[in-house]
């Protein structure tokens, strides 16, 4: 493997408490009951319009309501965000070992940058790519495909890292190689209907894998 892809919700960085209290604010401001910490989880995955969809009721004003939700979230994304534990020194391993990396999102790009650069340093990345508007989101692999073109690996040297089913199948998708992390929102019994094969729950795993 000459490169490896991360997911950012759930693989790199635990961001469920600032996507629930965000999600929460949206709720209450259209006078909504709040959603609990599950349906969150739930929800996450396929960018902030499905999580919208997927927890305001079907009257709700889902454009104006989605607008809001990335503004809170780009002010208040960072508040109760948390890395996973071991994150730090395996994207240290991998730079060490020339190995390229790489996070694809769902997430709005801006807020994505900013969450990354709060807890990692800026030179553990060679890409980062969150929903701009300017390429469909996973698991459509054209944003993946057009990462691996710019760092120059092709996508069947490439290790794609994530913990729902959306990354594994943007790697299906992709020709890369799909890697599923256990310690975020998913469970193994979750993914194995999607095709899942190969496992971690420890970031160390990712390094004996390759």
């Amino acid at each position: 493997m000459k490169a490896v892809f991360f997911d950012l919700d759930g693989t790199l960085l635990d961001t469920l408490p600032d996507l629930h209290a965000c999600v929460n604010v949206i709720l209450r401001k259209y006078g909504y009951d709040e959603a609990t910490l599950p349906e969150v989880r739930a929800a996450i995955g396929n960018g902030a319009r499905k999580l919208l969809e997927r927890l305001l009721p079907a009257e709700a004003p889902l454009g104006d309501a989605l607008k809001e939700f990335r503004r809170v979230y780009t002010e208040n994304s960072c508040e109760l965000t948390r890395p996973y534990d071991g994150a730090r020194e395996c994207l240290s391993s991998l730079k060490e070992r020339g190995v390229k990396t790489a996070v694809i999102t769902n997430k709005p790009h801006e807020a994505a940058v900013k969450v990354l650069r709060k807890y990692f340093s800026a030179d553990m990345f060679d890409f980062i790519a969150g929903d701009s508007g300017d390429f469909p989101i996973k698991p459509d692999p054209t944003l993946a495909r057009y990462a691996a073109l710019t760092l120059r690996v092709s996508p069947a040297e490439t290790l794609f890292v994530g913990d729902g089913e959306t990354d594994l199948l943007t790697a299906q998708n992709a020709g890369m190689r799909p890697l599923s992390a256990l310690w975020g929102y998913r469970t193994r019994e979750q993914l194995a209907p999607f095709g899942a094969r190969d496992f971690v729950e420890h970031f160390a795993e990712i390094l004996r894998y390759i």
